[in-house]
């Protein structure tokens, strides 16, 4: 049941989601507007749109977010096996069943750490700069030309 869902709701965004499918939209809404003469806008005119959009918003709402949470769990393993994987710090697998205060922390201490390693490498980058210019002054001149003895 659950596979059959799955494949159910992935086809649906797909196709839900594309062009076509926002054009049927706007030429269902299109011709629904040019028969509100001939129905005088009456009031189940106008509960025909309201009925159809209400319906169909309230399903997809379902779908999409079926899709969301399987799409969302998928990139989450991912991540965890390249953190598993690499010389990350393991703290950082499973981070998305902290609550906020826990995640605002980690995200600040990210931070505190991503500036210092700006710091060392603006640094570096200085003591690259200072090296290559000691360099150039220290290099031997060029041999000025022979010059020749006037006769």
């Amino acid at each position: 049941m659950d596979r059959l869902f799955a494949r159910f709701a992935n086809a649906t965004a797909r196709i839900t989601g594309s062009p076509l499918a926002f054009l049927l939209c706007v030429a269902a809404v299109l011709i629904w507007a040019a028969t509100g003469p001939v129905f005088q806008f009456s009031e189940t005119w106008q509960l025909v749109i309201n009925t159809g959009t209400t319906i169909i918003t309230f399903l997809m709402v379902f779908l999409i977010q079926n899709t969301q949470n399987r799409d969302g769990a998928a990139i989450q393993t991912k991540l965890d096996e390249l953190i598993r994987a690499s010389d990350a710090e393991d703290e950082f697998m499973g981070i998305e069943k902290l609550t906020d205060h826990e995640l605002d922390r980690l995200h600040a201490k990210c931070q505190r750490m991503s500036h210092s390693t700006q710091r060392l490498l603006e640094k570096a980058a200085a003591e690259r700069r200072a090296r290559a210019s000691r360099s150039k002054s220290v290099a031997k001149p060029a041999k000025a030309p022979a010059r020749r003895a006037r006769s």
